[in-house]
């Protein structure tokens, strides 16, 4: 008889089998670990790019973010816990250099406790508490996780967990779910939690706790336990089948990071960086609330036979997010083909003249690795295919070309050095610089060239690694105009290291662009700005915790063929009055400024449900007459519902982008006859 699990029935009234096994059993450090700890300093110290001393400044650090690991959302700590842990925080360091890892347990188990004894005692109390919600009270809940404080006492913390479930609440009564519905999904989502709990073993806590440290050297640096490991090597090899999305938690949510190009997720173009998933279910079967869960368990979910539907429902980080959404999605394996380079072309009528300009999109450097080691001669690659291309457009008499790097969040570094190669002779695309200061160049040794006229690169928040070295190179060379906003940042290589018991995947080198500068943390600053729907302050690598800082080394011998900023003050002026006068840049300007209102707005949520419906209301008017206006000033039918609302093929980045180079051949064209004008003076 487990007697600790009796007293819990006792004392609030459950069923024996219903109590989770491991109900207040604490967890202890794994011996087999000791060595793994004391191996990963070693390591830490010795590859890492910032040589860093693993020290009691590291522990103070790797403190809060394990803190932080286990109650994101300060839901079961109390200050006074907070307090009386402290004393453990310069022990860190200690704890792993001597392989003793005690400490990490000594906290997980109180969390433990914590949440237990609130998760228990809050399945008895729900129904209830769900039936006496008056939504009618004008009451409001903290929705900024940087605002929030540790609760001073129990109290305030239950306060704190009537308003969340009220707010859960809420939003499903919303989506009209009934009452009894609504009870039995958030008692769905606290067993899962107290399930998943039951779940974690002593691995797993030593695996949150060698994050925690490896979090303060930089955001890419971080420690895989086997199972981990496992999915880790899964995921980057695309080899089972999902929705094409890279996921990670944040707080207790899910959270989308990016979707895969050409990804039945991205395909779909429902599902958006940022959002949160809160639910899952599979066709024909209930959902599953995943507030959190493990996101291991989550990305399982998720996961499944090709051609089978998975639903998912999101707060979506765009528009209303108060109130969330169903998603379904088909899954696929994401092939080679589907990340394929494509073309298309762009006419721009000018003066009573049709002109062409190339786009080439490119959603990831790849490279069938496969292909080249059977000795295939006909591969795919990013270049080859890219090239290819290229050739085609020009017997179709472009005037221009426009590669569209735009959410390639990078993939092979030697297709992007060879790539980077089409549009200019020999010479340096890259430098990477290693943890010992040694810099290694790396470029392009193919004199050819295969496409020398006026060109564009479009580049956004998600262009990152890979595609900021083309972007920078090509900004450097003064080949191609840099239009957009400003990329990722991600300017650092990581490597896999094996260890006794499992992987470390360590920062070891950082790159810099031909002209010194790191694409690091600050990535690659467009020439001209487009608008974008995109929050920096939520994504990029400046967005990170400890993201490593930007910085500049010697330049490389390189020439520049265009002086582009000598342009600028013609094309953006040209540029800016265009995106006045377009009806389609108006709505989104439009919208970019209703979404910043509505982030200040939504840091704090209504409980009261006429606030709530009308909030959402009002967002659906402000969306439809923001699409409206822009179908009348198109000279298209207007819409009656914002369910009507489709995304527009017409790409209106690409069709500027195309008229900035057009009005650069222009300018360029000028310049030249005002030169040979000077010259036939002069002589």
């Amino acid at each position: 008889m487990n007697y600790k699990r009796l007293l819990i029935c006792l004392l609030t009234g459950y069923a024996f089998t219903s109590i989770p096994v491991s109900a207040y059993e604490e967890l202890e450090p794994p011996h087999e670990y000791d060595q793994v700890s004391q191996e990963l300093v070693e390591m830490l110290e010795s590859i890492h790019y910032n040589k860093p001393q693993i020290d009691d400044a590291i522990s103070i650090k790797a403190f809060d973010y394990y803190i932080d690991a286990l109650d994101p959302t300060k839901s079961f700590f109390l200050k006074n816990d907070i307090e009386t842990l402290s004393r453990y925080k310069t022990t860190f360091d200690d704890a792993l250099r001597n392989g003793d890892t005690s400490v990490a347990y000594v906290i997980y188990n109180l969390y433990l406790k914590r949440l237990e004894t609130r998760l228990l005692s809050l399945q008895e109390k729900l129904p209830e508490m769900v039936k006496g919600f008056d939504y009618t009270i004008d009451e409001t809940l903290n929705a900024d996780p940087e605002a929030q404080h540790w609760a001073t006492s129990e109290a305030e913390l239950d306060d704190y967990w009537r308003k969340r479930i009220k707010n859960r609440a809420l939003v499903l009564k919303l989506n009209g779910e009934p009452e009894e519905e609504i009870i039995s999904i958030i008692e769905r989502r606290y067993k899962n939690q107290l399930k998943q709990v039951d779940q974690t073993d002593a691995v797993d806590v030593f695996q949150t706790f060698a994050n925690a440290v490896t979090a303060t050297l930089d955001p890419h640096t971080s420690y895989f336990a086997p199972r981990a490991s496992e999915s880790f090597n899964i995921s980057m090899s695309l080899s089972l089948e999902g929705i094409g999305a890279v996921l990670q938690m944040d707080d207790d949510y899910t959270k989308v990071v990016r979707l895969v190009p050409g990804g039945p997720a991205a395909t779909q173009s429902e599902l958006s960086p940022n959002d949160r998933i809160i639910a899952v279910g599979q066709e024909g079967k209930e959902m599953i609330d995943v507030v959190g869960m493990r996101l291991d368990d989550v990305v399982d979910m998720i996961r499944g036979e090709r051609d089978t539907t998975v639903i998912l429902e999101v707060t979506p980080s765009k528009g209303d997010t108060q109130t969330s959404k169903m998603i379904s999605i088909v899954r696929k394996k994401v092939k080679l083909e589907d990340q394929s380079a494509q073309k298309e072309i762009v006419k721009v009528e000018r003066d009573g003249e049709t002109y062409k300009v190339g786009v080439i999109s490119l959603p990831t450097f790849y490279s069938d690795f496969a292909a080249i080691q059977a000795g295939e001669k006909d591969y795919k690659s990013s270049t080859r295919d890219t090239k290819k291309l290229i050739e085609e457009l020009q017997k179709e008499d472009i005037s221009a070309l426009i590669l569209d790097l735009r959410n390639n969040g990078g993939g092979s570094l030697q297709e992007a050095n060879s790539l980077t190669g089409l549009f200019i002779p020999s010479g340096p695309v890259v430098q990477i610089r290693d943890q010992g200061g040694r810099v290694t160049p790396l470029g392009d040794s193919d004199p050819s060239i295969t496409y020398s006229g006026p060109l564009a690169v479009l580049v956004n928040r998600m262009s990152a690694s890979a595609s900021e070295i083309v972007a920078g190179a090509l900004q450097d060379y003064g080949r191609a105009i840099i239009l957009g906003d400003q990329t990722f940042g991600k300017g650092t290589v990581q490597v896999l290291q094996e260890m006794e018991q499992g992987q470390l995947k360590a920062t070891q080198a950082k790159f810099y662009r031909v002209s010194g500068e790191s694409t690091q943390h600050k990535g690659v600053m467009p020439d001209i700005l487009f608008p974008s729907l995109i929050d920096k302050e939520e994504v990029g690598e400046s967005a990170l915790d400890n993201p490593l800082i930007w910085d500049k080394i010697h330049e490389t011998r390189y020439p520049v063929y265009w002086n582009i900023p000598a342009y600028l003050p013609i094309l953006e002026p040209r540029h800016e009055a265009r995106m006045k006068q377009d009806p389609n840049f108006i709505a989104i300007n439009k919208q970019i400024e209703e979404f910043k209102d509505q982030v200040e707005t939504y840091k704090t949520l209504s409980l009261k449900e006429s606030v709530r419906i009308e909030q959402r209301e009002s967002s659906k008017e402000r969306q439809l007459a923001r699409e409206n206006a822009r179908r009348e000033a198109l000279g298209l039918e207007t819409l009656s519902s914002v369910d009507d609302i489709e995304a527009s093929e017409e790409d209106t980045y690409a069709k500027e982008a195309s008229e900035i180079l057009l009005d650069f051949i222009a300018t360029n064209q000028m310049a030249q006859e005002q030169a040979e004008k000077k010259q036939t003076a002069q002589k």
